[in-house]
């Protein structure tokens, strides 16, 4: 494989997904409506429910909405390693999935490709989400906007490979649906998206513990300093570890050699 065959096998998989994202306008909007509405009308009833301004783990005293911006952040992110992971158990079962992975490239490298073409798409709906928050007077400093970038592609490829892995474990398009409410929910609530932890703490031990080892929640400290310019160390290792492992485990789970015995794998 020369760089120039990787290259063009990019592009057309961040192609195929930003059309296929552009013919969806409904998912589209959901990506936007679904965080907005959060930001400005749960956020605004906590607002009033919590004795703010907050407390940010950066040390910085923050109005709420700013202070939930990057969990929100997060949930698009989430969401949109669901919806990829969903894309590929239906192209699994229309049979297009193993046209992609008996092309004479790695098979690694086409799960990466198609990783990174969901990172490109959930970037344009998270950047489209700022710019709507920005309207209503959430802003961050615009070094901040850039700053996020690198933090989008780490924390998106941790989601992303997640979402592959569910993918290659799920056999039938109709168990999807319960698999996706039995990750998101769960990670998004039991993380620093919506409340520092040390809140949570003055509520019950146990939950503040899970919240502490939940992944999802160095991926959202991780853009939450990015924003501000500055770098969490510790959230910047574990998403780069987790999301390595979660990537290996992913690969593992679509080898060819696994599924010989369980009727092909998970591409076909």
């Amino acid at each position: 494989m020369t760089v120039a065959h990787a290259l063009r096998a990019l592009r057309a998989l961040l192609l195929r997904e930003l059309l296929r994202f552009v013919q969806q306008r409904g998912r589209f909007f959901a990506a936007l409506v679904r965080p907005l509405l959060w930001l400005l009308i749960f956020g605004a009833g906590f607002r009033a429910a919590i004795d703010l301004p907050v407390l940010a783990p950066y040390g910085e005293i923050v109005p709420y909405e700013l202070y939930i911006v990057p969990g929100l952040i997060g949930m698009v992110q989430l969401f949109n390693g669901m919806q990829s992971s969903l894309s590929m158990v239906y192209d699994r079962e229309m049979g297009s999935m193993r046209v992609l992975l008996t092309t004479p490239l790695p098979r690694p490298f086409l799960l990466t490709g198609k990783i990174l073409a969901g990172v490109a798409v959930s970037m344009v709906q998270v950047y489209a989400f700022l710019l709507i928050a920005a309207l209503f007077g959430i802003r961050f400093p615009l070094s901040g906007y850039l700053a996020l970038i690198p933090a989008l592609i780490a924390t998106g490829v941790l989601l992303g490979a997640l979402g592959l892995l569910l993918s290659s474990l799920v056999r039938q398009l109709e168990n999807f649906a319960g698999i996706m409410n039995f990750v998101i929910f769960p990670a998004f609530f039991l993380s620093s998206a919506l409340y520092p932890i040390e809140t949570m703490r003055a509520s019950s031990n146990v939950i503040a513990l899970l919240c502490a080892l939940n992944p999802f929640t160095f991926a959202v400290e991780l853009l939450r300093f990015a924003l501000h310019l500055q770098i969490d160390g510790l959230a910047l290792a574990v998403v780069l570890v987790t999301g390595l492992a979660t990537l290996a485990a992913a690969f593992w789970s679509y080898d060819p050699a696994r599924w010989q015995k369980r009727g092909g794998p998970p591409g076909g």
